[in-house]
Order: structure tokens, then C-alpha cells, then sequence
């Protein structure tokens, strides 16, 4: 695996030491977290934590890796895509966040376009699955974009931030993915 990913507005890389301002600013955004496992705000020194994790990680090897998105035009991070590879390294889990002033503007698609591309390159990789909250409409449009396909409804199934919630399933195989020769907004 070859990291930059490139596409023609971001480059998908691995994350950077300088990288961790911008990611304590758009992670403690409340309306970026409200989905997401972590709680607003998210401080410099956890900033830098994660950023050091994320660094260190190998996104050949079981587990979380964490992909920086950055714009190309302006070298800010405005983003992250994670994909969780299973042990069998034949499927994996995708999230995404974007910072709020990238929003709308076709990145999200973009990196997750690129970043699947680059899985289903892999050889043995056979499905990737996604999970969002069945509010989380943006999100669940974004996935039904790039492909995947809603397989379920997991009603109350979460306790997530002092409630239950409910889980969209989403599942894109192998045989289903293609990339379009122009990134769709």
C-alpha cells in the first residue's frame, strides 16, 4: 500500500505531528462529536495523543487506522477516515468525520471513495461494513453514494452519550464496488 492516496482535490495520507491543532479543533466541534464515539472538546494534549497513535499505525495490520484528509490546495487537515481491518484481513469497518467548513463540498465522498479503492485493491478483501446513527442523515447518504448498501436496522441499540440509539447496518462487498472515473459531490 502506497500512502498519499491521491485524488484531485485531497491527498489521503498518514497523520503528522502538525496535524494535531486541526484535529482538536474540528473533533471539538459538538456537532462533529454528536455521532461519534468521543466527546467535545477534545484537547491539545489528546489531540496529540491521538495524532501520535494514529502515526504509529500500519493500515496493512488488524485494527483501527486512522487516514488524515487533507486539502490539497490549501494543505489543511480537514478531516479523517478510519477502517478497522479484521483479523481474517478479508473484511473491515469505515467511519468518517469531517470538519464543519469542509462540509458539503463532495471531500467526505471523495476520501471515502479513495480510501475503498485502495482496500478493495488489497488482495482477500471481500466486504466493508458501516454503522451510523439512524439520524446521522448526511452520513447514511454518503454511504448509499459510494456504494454501499442498507442491510438493517438495530432499533435502541446503542447507549451512546446518555441515550439509546438507533444503528443503520451498511455493507458494500467487493463484487458491488467500482470507482467512477470523476468523483461525484
Amino acid at each position: 500500500m502506497s500512502l498519499p492516496l491521491r485524488t484531485p482535490r485531497l491527498l489521503v495520507r498518514r497523520f503528522r505531528p502538525e496535524d494535531a491543532p486541526a484535529l482538536a479543533a474540528y473533533r471539538s466541534v459538538p456537532e462533529v462529536a454528536r455521532y461519534q464515539g468521543w466527546s467535545a472538546p477534545v484537547t491539545d494534549e489528546e489531540a496529540r495523543r491521538l495524532v501520535a497513535e494514529f502515526a504509529a499505525g500500519d493500515p496493512a495490520a488488524p485494527g483501527w487506522f486512522q487516514y488524515a484528509v487533507e486539502e490539497r490546495d490549501s494543505g489543511a487537515l480537514v478531516g479523517d477516515v478510519g477502517v478497522r481491518l479484521d483479523e481474517n484481513r478479508m473484511q473491515a469497518d469505515l467511519g468518517f468525520t469531517l470538519a464543519p467548513h469542509a462540509q458539503g463540498r463532495g471531500y467526505a465522498t471523495e476520501a471515502v471513495r479513495a480510501v475503498l479503492g485502495e482496500l478493495f485493491a488489497r488482495p482477500g478483501i471481500r466486504r466493508v461494513s458501516a454503522v451510523c446513527d439512524v439520524r446521522n442523515l448526511a452520513s447514511a447518504r454518503l454511504l448509499e453514494r459510494v456504494g454501499f448498501r442498507r442491510e438493517g436496522l438495530r432499533p435502541a441499540y446503542t447507549w451512546l452519550k446518555g441515550e439509546w440509539t438507533d444503528d443503520l447496518l451498511y455493507g458494500l462487498l467487493a463484487d458491488w464496488w467500482s470507482t467512477p472515473a470523476t468523483p461525484r459531490a
